[in-house]
């Protein structure tokens, strides 16, 4: 019998560190808090966790701006608490992934310090992406070197001081590093030894399709946007990359994995970094993106396990994440009336398990939380909201920590009542791991539910699944002695035979009720 790698079928939570669990009272996430709070990791049922960045970082984007990629910023703790959660976390039966941030650096990294140092064409800046103005004489001085624009607002290039221009794709403290420098290629080679040596189980790659740019710079033109399809993303050469990578990570035993943040315009384009010797997984978000439709959840269904199934390996499902809003939010737009998100909530949680492949949770979406949307101006740090001068809110909403207990914020989060570093909304209190752990009708009840139940049926389950009549507003499919219901309208919806073991809302004798799931056994 073909031994399954654990991370094929595994359930995997997302941790913002920064968000997670404070230890010390600085109002911060960190590592120990981490560890402190593993018996609700190992409760809920999942099978792993991925940190987000927890690297020495100036935190202009949250962690992603890492400025020493081995080691941990001491606002998190230490290399040792770092060590101490990998041992306790695989004491209690969790793998753990960690962040790799290889597109870019914060201009405090060391490098980057060096190259604005250093002069226009040195060795130094040859590690990042330096241009000089444009040339023509239709431009005037000071023009940067194309059009291409930041995906956190205004213009991805910043000038320094003798005249050359730096590229960033995201904020001006993230400088792009130069992919086609062999130096920058073995130095991220070494990172992730460096932590697969300390025994990590695998990383999340952060924008995994932008690492190489085309080498004419060419403009965006009319309309130019930060585009899939363009010259900053998805470019051949990223390919032999993970290939090394996948080299490195079969060194090792364990079944290390990467899974790659790529975003493209097709799926014959994400099928090719899931080439036998490149990535393992990458994410697929279009079920987070989905509207509440039946119609759409089944063909974002459809599309990804045509993309994923002939390239072997297989799909991920993700509902929400750090850089995304809340789905309880979400999926109370445009039209649904008081509790209508919480009650989609549970039944796409019924959904996301029952499909095949991995699922991705992120963290708080366990107790139904919303996305905070009335933070106050200056409590706002994503770089986004700053560079879009408060057009767009950010991702702050999704981020704000997590409550554990008690009436009040920071509701556990931090010892001895320390402010947060985003203020915690004050109708939290019902919202608590500590309430809900006690309340057998909450959602973090219906979670451990589901998980528990999709672990013992898991052997059972084919790696494909079948197609059931359903009206317009029903998604229904088999897989194995498993049948999944979803009712995405408002009126009550009739079951196929079978034996219902969990639903997300009460039946109505053999009647689904709106906006609601189940599942069902066949013999």
């Amino acid at each position: 019998m073909t031994r399954i790698p654990w991370w094929r079928n595994a359930v995997v939570y997302e941790i913002y560190v920064r968000s997670f669990a404070d230890s010390d009272g600085n109002g911060e996430g960190d590592l120990r808090g981490i560890r402190s709070r593993l018996g609700h990791l190992r409760d809920l049922g999942v099978d792993a966790l991925w940190l987000t960045p927890f690297y020495t970082s100036p935190l202009a984007d949250g962690g992603y701006d890492v400025a020493d990629h081995r080691d941990v910023d001491p606002r998190f703790g230490t290399l040792h608490d770092f060590d101490a959660l990998l041992a306790d976390a695989h004491a209690h039966g969790l793998r753990m992934i960690v962040d790799i941030v290889p597109n870019h650096s914060s201009d405090r990294h060391p490098w980057f310090e060096k190259a604005l140092a250093a002069p226009p064409g040195s060795p130094e800046r040859s590690r990042y992406i330096f241009r000089s103005d444009r040339e023509g004489d239709r431009y005037g001085p000071e023009v940067p070197p194309n059009d291409w624009p930041s995906a956190f607002g205004g213009p991805a290039w910043t000038r320094v001081d003798d005249g050359d221009w730096y590229l960033h794709l995201y904020a001006p403290e993230q400088p792009d590093f130069n992919w086609r420098n062999p130096e920058v290629q073995r130095e991220f080679e070494d990172i992730l030894r460096f932590w697969l040596d300390r025994g990590v189980d695998g990383f999340r790659i952060d924008v995994a399709a932008g690492l190489f740019k085309d080498e004419s710079f060419r403009d965006l033109g009319e309309g130019g946007r930060h585009i899939l399809n363009g010259p900053m993303y998805g470019q051949p050469e990223v390919h032999d990359v993970y290939r090394r990578w996948r080299q490195i990570l079969d060194e090792y035993d364990g079944d290390r994995m990467a899974i790659g943040e790529v975003w493209t315009d097709g799926p014959e384009d994400l099928a090719l970094y899931l080439r036998p010797d490149e990535l393992h997984q990458v994410f697929q978000f279009d079920l987070q993106l989905a509207p509440w439709s039946a119609d759409a959840f089944r063909d974002v269904i459809t599309a990804a396990l045509e993309t994923v199934t002939p390239t072997g390996a297989a799909p991920t499902w993700v509902l929400s994440s750090h850089d995304a809003v809340r789905h309880v939010t979400r999926y109370e737009q445009p039209e649904g009336g008081p509790g209508v998100g919480h009650a989609r909530a549970k039944a796409a949680l019924l959904l996301l398990l029952a499909l095949p492949g991995s699922a991705y949770l992120y963290q708080g979406e366990e107790l139904g939380l919303p996305e905070v949307t009335d933070l106050p101006d200056e409590a706002r740090q994503d770089p986004i909201w700053k560079r879009t001068n408060g057009e767009l809110p950010g991702r702050d909403g999704c981020r704000v920590p997590l409550p554990w207990s008690g009436t009040t914020a920071p509701y556990g989060f931090s010892p001895d009542g320390a402010r947060p570093w985003l203020p915690m909304p004050d109708r939290w209190a019902p919202m608590t791991v500590e309430a809900q752990s006690s309340d057998p009708s909450s959602m973090l009840a219906f979670y451990r539910k589901a998980l528990a139940l999709r672990r013992r049926l898991l052997d059972d389950l084919p790696d494909d699944l079948e197609w059931l009549d359903s009206p317009d507003t029903g998604v229904a499919f088999r897989r194995g002695p498993l049948i999944c219901v979803l009712n995405c309208g408002e009126n009550p919806l009739r079951l196929p035979s079978g034996t219902p073991i969990l639903t997300s809302a009460p039946l109505h004798g053999a009647t689904l009720p709106g906006n609601a799931a189940a599942w069902l056994t066949t013999p």
